[in-house]
C-alpha cells in the first residue's frame, strides 16, 4: 500500500504519486505538495510558521488565541 506523506512546509497531506520529494547530501528529506509550498522554504526561505494559509500557522494562532483568552479569564 503506498504511503501518504505531510508537506514540510504547509502540514496538508500528500496523495500518492502526487507532489515532489528533495533529498539533500546531507540525509535530509523534504516533501512538499506543490512548487508554491517548494518555492517559499527553499527559495525564498520562509517560515511556515508565519505564513497564514499554512497548518502551522493555524496551530500557533490556536495557542495564541486560547493563551489570550486564560490571561482575559483570569
Amino acid at each position: 500500500m503506498p504511503r501518504e506523506y505531510i508537506c514540510s512546509f504547509c502540514g496538508r497531506k500528500i496523495p500518492p504519486g502526487k507532489g515532489k520529494m528533495v533529498v539533500f547530501n546531507d540525509g535530509r528529506i523534504y516533501y512538499f505538495c506543490s512548487s508554491k509550498c517548494e518555492k517559499n522554504m527553499l527559495k525564498l526561505g520562509r517560515n511556515p510558521k508565519e505564513i497564514p494559509w499554512t497548518e502551522y500557522y493555524r496551530k500557533e494562532k490556536l495557542e495564541r488565541l486560547k493563551s489570550a483568552e486564560q490571561q482575559q479569564q483570569a
